[in-house]
């Protein structure tokens, strides 16, 4: 603080307020123009301390002629090759050539300070000790502004006296007499600071975009699985699946349907008949309805390629249902089939079991026991008020015709239907029905039991299925078990059609003495001739069968 107290103080200097802001290329010409001269003050003091000591040994003569050899082969050094279009980009860097004595005195007599980094105050004694004016504020700020006058013809500010030389036509520094200090220093000492790094501006966007789809494809995901139900039937509803018919279609179709049959298999056989597109189209419109619908055995006349509304809207119309018809599938056991007629014809059952007590009535040979063999597998219509015994004796005359269509004698018919009937039940595709009697004719012929499972469990009283247990097989009280019975078994198993009894009249040619269905969704048997064959053929089946629970 100052003695004086009328005495204003001097106000504090701030260069970032008081003087215009440089730019970048004043700054570094700056701070290269002050590197300079630091490194020329460390020069000449090296060369002061060489010389002190060269005439302390040979002289002060010696020691100027060394100094002088030292700056000619400095200014010998060629200078960095510039490029012409780019002034500022050297090329590959070789030492800058030494300053002149004229140079460096033209450049210690530059106020840089006051022209070039902002206003400093000196005194006027001081300025006279340095050998130039005092440059006032005012001058200073002049100064700043003559770069930009001096497009206008304004001259004789500092700046301009300082750096006219150096000025080309359009102002930049640099295209003036490169013969100037100035222009020697920037030639040789450009700045080999990097420039700042610029900042991504477009990483902190990116990043937050990211994090948003991420988030999102989350929360889709999590909202898809919890309703991924709802999605379904959206989708389907949406996008409904083509699996339908239109219309009622066209043709006929006799469609049955058997005591026990339920929605879903009744939607196979719609399928497999050809009379619906597919099972879910039927099977879902069923899902649908309210009450449920309850379906009565029958034959109904429907058409091919019909929609699934249709088909559900002909299979409860009482019209559309025949009238005393009924279909026997082939290999239908006798119990089965009677129960089938008395659906279709409202013939009590008991009339028809009664009827068929007394085979000899219908002409069956007589070792039959029982109507079984020979109710001929067929699609019947009957005629209305038949009774139970023009039932009956129908279907029996049905049989002896087929018999007689495969060329059998009336002697031959009773074995004959016995065969068919195993064969009936034991072959699977077509193809392999006259392979399967091949094989019971071959056992026959060598003296080997039969060994068929499926006689077995019609003695059980089983007639869905031909698969039986080791204690089944074992039981030689079932007078229809092959494995401990030799030859034919005692009667027909099944009501065997026109295949299996021409299979058994025309058997296929081959030494096989075993087979196995190993697939009995596809029907695929394997016909071996050794026991080892047999075996491998066997494990395939019983792996089969562990892998489709169910079946047996």
């Amino acid at each position: 603080m100052s003695q004086n107290p009328q005495e204003k103080p001097e106000p504090p200097v701030f260069p970032a307020v008081n003087r215009q802001p440089m730019t970048r290329r004043e700054a570094r010409e700056a701070r290269e123009a002050q590197e300079a001269r630091e490194a020329q003050e460390a020069r000449e003091a090296q060369e002061a301390r060489e010389a002190q000591e060269a005439k302390s040994t040979q002289g002060a003569g010696e020691a100027h002629e060394a100094q002088a050899a030292r700056q000619d082969a400095a200014a010998d050094v060629p200078a960095a090759p510039v490029d012409q279009r780019h002034p500022q980009t050297p090329g590959p860097w070789t030492p800058p050539p030494a300053e002149t004595t004229a140079q460096v005195a033209t450049l210690a007599g530059l106020d840089f300070d006051s022209v070039v980094t902002g206003p400093i105050s000196v005194g006027s004694e001081a300025a006279a000790e340095l050998g130039r004016e005092p440059v006032g504020a005012a001058a200073r700020h002049e100064a700043a502004r003559g770069a930009a006058a001096d497009d206008h013809g304004v001259a004789g500010s500092p700046v301009h006296a300082i750096f006219s030389p150096l000025a080309d036509d359009r102002g930049e520094v640099g295209g003036g007499d490169p013969e100037h200090p100035l222009a020697w220093r920037q030639q040789n000492y450009l700045s080999h600071d990097k420039p700042p790094k610029r900042r991504r501006r477009w990483v902190k966007p990116v990043v937050v975009t990211a994090v948003v789809v991420a988030v999102l494809a989350g929360l889709a995901g999590g909202a898809y699985a919890a309703f991924q139900p709802q999605v379904a039937k959206l989708i389907t509803a949406l996008s409904p699946v083509d699996n339908d018919y239109t219309g009622t279609g066209t043709g006929q179709v006799m469609f049955t349907i058997k005591s026990g049959d339920t929605g879903d298999s009744i939607a196979t056989n719609l399928q497999k008949a050809g009379v619906t597109k597919s099972y879910d189209a039927f099977y879902q419109l069923l899902l649908r309805q309210h009450p449920e619908v309850q379906f009565q055995p029958g034959v109904f006349k429907l058409a091919k390629r019909m929609s699934a509304q249709a088909a559900l809207t002909a299979l409860q119309d009482p019209a559309s249902r025949m009238q005393n018809t009924a279909v026997i599938p082939e290999g239908t056991a006798e119990k089965d089939a009677l129960q089938t007629v008395s659906e279709s014809t409202k013939i009590p059952l008991a009339e028809l079991q009664q009827a068929a007590a007394n085979p000899a009535e219908f002409g069956l040979p007589p070792e039959a026991k029982t109507l079984e063999g020979f109710l001929f597998p067929a699609t019947y219509t009957f005629a209305p008020g038949a009774t139970a015994h023009d039932v009956v004796k129908t279907m029996v005359d049905r049989s002896f015709q087929a018999l007689d269509e495969a060329g059998v004698a009336p002697g031959d018919r009773w074995n004959t239907v016995v065969l068919a009937s195993i064969v009936q039940r034991e072959a699977g595709l077509k193809d392999d029905y006259p392979k399967v009697a091949r094989v019971f004719l071959n056992r026959l012929a060598q003296g080997w039991d039969l060994q068929s499972d499926a006689t077995v469990a019609y003695g059980t009283g089983n007639t869905h299925r031909v698969e039986t247990t080791d204690a089944e097989r074992a039981d030689a009280s079932n007078p229809y078990n092959t494995y401990a019975h030799s030859g034919l078994p005692v009667g027909p198993i099944s009501n065997p059609g026109d295949l299996a009894i021409n299979a058994v009249v025309h058997p296929a040619d081959g030494p096989w003495m075993f087979f196995v269905t190993w697939n009995l969704k596809t029907g695929e048997t394997i016909f071996s001739t050794t026991v080892a064959e047999h075996d491998a053929a066997v494990a395939k089946w019983q792996q089969w069968m562990k892998d489709n629970p169910g079946y047996g």
